[in-house]
């Protein structure tokens, strides 16, 4: 039986793995997104959703290290440093980071994967950036992770071009999971999928989520998506948070306006 995950946390006392404070990223004069604080706790799934040049995708690439903010800070809590200003450490750190305790899903797979190599080593590769050498067991942790993510065994040595689009999506999640993260980012994961595709890889995320108890912040368009992973959510609109919350609490009795607009536009579809 699946857990369901859309359920109210309870939080632990300790310190957040991620922390956020008043963030903001301008292009130009244009403010993406602005005064944006928030914290993350270890297990906890953030929804941020919004229409298109609602600042949400910013937002996701300044937490996950790939754009640096105008304004504020972004505080993440290390394996085995404590603490850190992800903006204030080197660049060769965060992308340490992002080998280690990050993954970064993309709505597109192809943005994910190395197409010229298999299914096998893109699953291994990322454990060989942390240092691992022996092929046998890189091959048995790629199989345990192919296994994990509904990919059969004898399609290790096949290439991400062979695959399906729901297959080649799987395959990143399986690439990213394998150093055991604490924190994925997830882009717009099922948006490029057909329906019935889409809702076998939704059951999955929300399984590997709560069996792994890793954290996430997932952008989404979807409110069916965003009720369906997430516990807390995020409403954005021109580049600010107008409504948060519990995500069950948002999406059946939201009180901004446009948290109202966008609901009402699901149920009228």
């Amino acid at each position: 039986m699946i857990p369901d995950i859309s359920s109210p946390l309870s939080l632990p006392l300790s310190s957040p793995l991620l922390a956020v404070e008043n963030l903001t990223h301008r292009f130009g004069a244009l403010s993406a997104c602005e005064n944006i604080n928030l914290q993350l706790y270890p297990g906890e799934v953030l929804g941020i959703v919004g229409e298109s040049g609602s600042g949400k995708s910013t937002l996701l690439n300044c937490l996950a290290g790939h754009l640096a903010p105008s304004e504020g800070r972004v505080m993440f809590s290390t394996r085995h440093e404590g603490v850190v200003d992800l903006y204030k450490i080197s660049e060769a750190r965060r992308r340490l980071l992002s080998r280690t305790d990050w993954g970064f899903v993309h709505q597109s797979a192809r943005d994910g994967l190395r197409a010229n190599v298999s299914a096998g080593a893109n699953v291994g590769e990322r454990l060989m950036a942390i240092g691992a050498r022996h092929y046998g067991n890189i091959r048995e942790e790629a199989l345990h992770w192919l296994d994990r993510v509904e990919i059969d065994a004898n399609r290790i040595d096949d290439l991400p071009r062979h695959f399906s689009g729901g297959m080649q999506q799987r395959l990143q999640i399986a690439r990213n999971l394998v150093t055991k993260p604490r924190l994925i980012f997830m882009d717009e994961p099922t948006a490029s999928l057909d329906v019935s595709v889409q809702a076998r890889l939704l059951d999955l995320l929300r399984q590997l989520v709560s069996q792994l108890h890793v954290a996430a912040v997932i952008v989404t368009h979807d409110l069916a998506v965003a009720r369906l992973l997430a516990h807390r959510l995020m409403v954005m609109r021109q580049g600010q948070v107008v409504e948060q919350g519990l995500t069950d609490q948002v999406l059946d009795d939201p009180q901004h306006p446009y948290t109202q607009l966008l609901v009402s536009s699901v149920l009228q579809a």
